[in-house]
């Protein structure tokens, strides 16, 4: 073979190892590249060693208030009972106050139904008891029913005389210290409030109101009658009004004047003594 032909030879095999050379050196580049590219696109968590990724806790959503029970408006009183003065206790006709509260008032005691109790507990409701022993003394634990569901039992007289402002003082203190005492004995807690027999009142029975022990002398703006509600100011009831029942026999058609009333006000019914912070 020519000597020539050799030389050519040998070039084209060192021509054609460097363009396997370069075609090594360019796959590796590559594949380096693509490696690197797969690595920057694999999350840390996916890793073997790496530790499980934790999500985030969910935030918590408002509760929607679409569906929301109403609730009771806050009561905050803003009326104190005033101090006996001159040796009287003061008179309560209504109470003066922003607060939309009224409150109810049950007086004498002569039908015992117990309805009446059930009425009471099912509306949740709480009242001050104006009891007269003549009206009560065959039954008197009939009204314990009323102390346990929160109502309060006051003093309205022992014999309940419709000419109570007729009486001599001294008749009108028997007739209040006894029935306080009586009441304290029966019930375990001395009245506080006193109602006169039918209303009326005079510096001389606020005088022995106080001698008793009774902190103010308690009448009334409204009185749920005969399945109806009567006002003395006005055609429906306002914030801090008084309001008189009797137990009656029609006491159940009186009750719903009275709920039906204050509804109709948008008042809510709370205790007097509560309000005015009374034991």
């Amino acid at each position: 073979m020519p000597r020539h032909l050799s030389f050519r030879t040998l070039k084209l095999k060192w021509l054609w190892a460097l363009v396997a050379l370069l075609l090594v050196v360019a796959l590796a580049s590559g594949g380096i590249c693509v490696a690197r590219a797969l690595s920057d696109e694999t999350p840390a968590a996916s890793a073997p060693d790496a530790a499980p990724a934790t999500a985030a806790p969910p935030v918590p959503s408002a509760s929607p208030t679409a569906n929301a029970l109403p609730t009771k408006s806050a009561i905050a009183p803003d009326f104190s009972l005033p101090p006996i003065e001159d040796g009287m206790v003061p008179v309560l006709t209504k109470i003066p106050t922003a607060q939309k509260v009224v409150f109810l008032t049950i007086d004498d005691g002569g039908a015992k139904l117990p309805e009446d109790v059930a009425l009471l507990r099912a509306n949740k409701i709480k009242a001050s008891l104006f009891l007269a022993k003549m009206f009560i003394a065959n039954d008197p634990d009939y009204f314990k029913q009323f102390l346990t569901d929160g109502s309060k039992i006051e003093n309205h007289t022992m014999s309940h005389q419709l000419n109570f402002i007729k009486l001599g003082y001294q008749e009108q203190k028997n007739e209040i210290c006894k029935m306080a005492d009586f009441e304290e004995q029966t019930y375990g807690r001395r009245p506080v409030f006193f109602r006169p027999p039918g209303g009326p009142y005079t510096n001389a029975i606020r005088k022995a109101a106080a001698e008793c022990g009774m902190k103010a002398i308690v009448t009334w703006e409204a009185k749920a009658n005969a399945g109806r509600v009567d006002y003395q100011v006005g055609q429906a009831l306002r914030p801090g009004d008084i309001v008189l029942m009797h137990f009656r026999p029609e006491f159940a058609q009186d009750f719903q004047a009275f709920l039906d009333a204050k509804n109709a006000a948008g008042l809510e019914v709370v205790l007097l003594e509560d309000f005015l912070k009374v034991p």
